[in-house]
């Protein structure tokens, strides 16, 4: 039999995040496939620089519309329907919003692995904050991409869903079942970061870590307004315990100046770097709904407790009591709540969370994934 030839599309590769490990292992998979995408940026997404990616039509405008998300907008859906798959066997689609529009005939076979259904249309939208003006001018626009996005998810011949979150979120606003896959985790990469944090030192490479209070929670998170970091700030604002938040993104400018003292923020860490911070940390905080978690697998793997607001993916990933607490409402009083009974159950729990995490993190496991999705196409 001769080798499948084989595409990915994208959304944009213009980040790093537990989705982008996803494109890694895929490209593990399958180091033939063509990347298809509306845009790289070989800066921010470095990680992908040995990837063969084909951008849109996208690539060629200037820097302040293609990396604005409403600037290039109206862009997005006719940049995936005009790419050409005549040539290949399979297009797989990894997205969350328009990568899954992109046209397939017969007899070539689309696969969606979906990351959630689009979350500014049908998953958060309250999350998006528009003044009244913008919305008269964006509401009829969403109207029409609403209807697009419907469509464009009935084309595929199959949908893998990474959480049964996310299924049933599939099911809801698309009317289609989903067979359930979880991201790759892959312990034998992280397990390396394990054994040198053992002997981990603080040095003139790293020295930015000089800077860390200790004892301190985390946040490892993407900074846009549905992480709900905010709420985190405001919680730790009132404390007096430190938290340190990792990540970068469109709200980082309001989040910092929102800040109190024994608040730091750190971006672009390398991976031992951010095992260090899992490592040394009290507790991560997940204040978000999340489609599936992959931060909570890595503090848990490190053996440490997951604060996870219950609901969206943390319910798949953490276990109750074991490796982490929930706090059912997503507001300062019930958070702050399940910060101050931590401290009550902090030692048991950090025991539990050594002793179970990696026996959750199995179902997980990088090769699980390479399996079955193997046997899926």
């Amino acid at each position: 039999m001769k080798e499948k030839k084989i595409a990915i599309v994208y959304d944009w590769f213009d980040k790093w995040g537990g989705v982008e490990r996803v494109l890694l292992v895929l490209n593990e998979i399958f180091p033939n496939a063509l990347f298809f995408t509306s845009y790289f940026d070989k800066e921010k997404a470095s990680w992908a620089k040995n990837f063969k990616i084909k951008t849109s039509f996208l690539q060629k405008m200037p820097s302040f519309i293609k990396r604005s998300r409403i600037l290039s907008l109206p862009f997005y859906p006719f940049a995936f329907e005009t790419f050409d798959f005549s040539d290949f066997d399979l297009v797989i689609s990894v997205t969350s919003s328009f990568a899954k529009g992109v046209i397939v005939k017969t007899p070539v076979k689309h696969i969606i692995y979906l990351l959630t259904p689009t979350r500014f249309l049908w998953v958060m939208p309250e999350n998006y904050h528009f003044s009244a003006i913008k919305k008269m001018i964006v509401m009829p626009y969403f109207n029409y991409l609403k209807k697009w996005d419907f469509i464009a998810t009935q084309r595929a011949d199959k949908i893998i869903s990474i959480s049964e979150t996310v299924r049933k979120r599939c099911l809801k606003y698309y009317q289609r079942e989903s067979e359930v896959l979880y991201p790759p985790f892959d312990l034998e990469y992280w397990r390396k970061f394990k054994i040198q944090n053992l002997n981990f030192k603080i040095t003139n490479q790293n020295s930015k870590l000089i800077k860390i209070k200790k004892p301190f929670f985390l946040v490892v998170s993407r900074l846009e307004s549905y992480k709900k970091v905010d709420l985190v700030i405001k919680v730790f604002n009132k404390r007096k315990e430190n938290l340190i938040i990792i990540g970068e993104g469109t709200e980082e400018k309001k989040l910092k100046k929102k800040a109190g003292k024994n608040i730091t923020f750190f971006k672009k860490l390398t991976d031992e770097e951010l095992a260090y911070f899992y490592s040394h940390a009290l507790a991560l905080i997940m204040p978000q709904e999340e489609d599936f978690g992959y931060v909570s697998l890595e503090a848990q793997f490190f053996g440490t407790p997951v604060l996870a607001y219950k609901k969206g993916g943390a319910i798949e990933t953490v276990i109750e009591a074991k490796t982490g607490l929930f706090f059912k409402e997503q507001n300062e009083e019930d958070l702050n709540r399940t910060i101050d009974y931590f401290f009550l159950v902090k030692k048991k729990l950090k025991y539990q969370t050594q002793i179970e995490s990696l026996k959750n993190i199995r179902k997980f496991d990088k090769i699980n994934f390479i399996n079955k999705f193997k046997k899926i196409i």
